[in-house]
C-alpha cells in the first residue's frame, strides 16, 4: 500500500466522522467489545494519541512507546505518544501533539497531521481520539523518563498483516477478559493499543 492511499484513505475517514456521514463499522469501539460488559463508565475522559507513521525506507513504521514500570496506570505496556486532553488544549489534535513532544521529544515541526480517525473507549475511563500523523525522519527521540522506558519503531506491514492479529485473554477483576494482541518479537502489543490498530487495520484495507 503506498503512501498516497494511506493518506487517502485516513483522510477520508476523518472528513466523514467529522461530517457526521455514514461510516462502516470499524472492529472495536472499546476494550468492551469483545467481552460481556459488566459495567461501564458513567462519564468518559477525554483523551488523545498520536499515531505516528514514519516515513522510513522501504515502508513507513509505526512511532510507539513502552511505559515506565511505575506509572500509576498501564504500567510497562506498550503505547502511542498521548495522554489526557488540558484545559488549553483548542482540541483533540493538539492535545496529540502536545503529549507527544512532552513524551518523547518529537515536535510538530516532523508532523503533518493526516486526522482523527475513530474514537476508542478504554476500561479505566477514556475515550481516546487517535489522530494519524506522517512523521518525516530526522527527529531524535527524548523520553520523558518519568513516563517512557523505550521508545521504538515497527514496520506499519507487521500490523497491516492479519495473521500478526489475535485474541488472547487474561483474568482482570475476578473475569476472564479478552482482548487483541499483536506481538512483534519480544514487544508484546495488546489492549487498547491493538484495539487501536485493529481499527487502523479496518481503515486502510476494507474495501471501497
Amino acid at each position: 500500500m503506498t503512501v498516497d492511499e494511506i493518506v487517502r484513505r485516513v483522510s477520508e475517514r476523518s472528513r466523514r466522522l467529522a461530517s457526521g456521514l455514514p461510516v462502516a463499522t470499524p472492529p472495536l469501539g472499546s476494550d468492551f467489545s469483545l467481552n460481556g460488559v459488566a459495567s461501564m463508565p458513567q462519564v468518559w475522559r477525554p483523551a488523545s494519541v498520536l499515531v505516528p507513521l514514519v516515513r522510513r525506507e522501504p515502508g513507513l513504521t509505526v512511532l510507539l512507546t513502552q511505559r515506565t514500570e511505575d506509572m500509576p496506570s498501564h504500567a510497562g505496556q506498550i503505547a502511542f505518544p498521548g495522554g489526557r486532553r488540558q484545559a488549553e488544549d483548542i482540541d483533540a489534535v493538539a492535545t496529540a501533539l502536545r503529549e507527544t513532544e512532552e513524551e518523547v521529544g518529537l515536535t510538530r515541526d516532523f508532523i503533518e497531521v493526516i486526522g482523527p480517525v475513530d474514537q476508542y473507549r478504554t476500561g479505566t475511563g477514556y475515550e481516546i481520539t487517535p489522530i494519524v500523523g506522517m512523521v518525516t525522519p530526522g527527529f531524535t527521540p527524548r523520553a520523558d523518563p518519568r513516563e517512557v522506558a523505550d521508545v521504538f519503531e515497527v514496520p506499519l506491514a507487521h500490523f497491516l498483516d492479519e495473521r500478526n492479529h489475535r485474541i488472547d485473554s487474561r483474568v482482570w477483576q475476578g473475569r476472564e477478559r479478552r482482548y487483541y494482541a499483536m506481538p512483534y518479537g519480544e514487544r508484546y502489543i495488546w489492549g487498547a493499543t491493538a484495539g487501536m490498530l485493529k481499527n487502523l487495520h479496518f481503515i486502510l484495507t476494507a474495501s471501497g
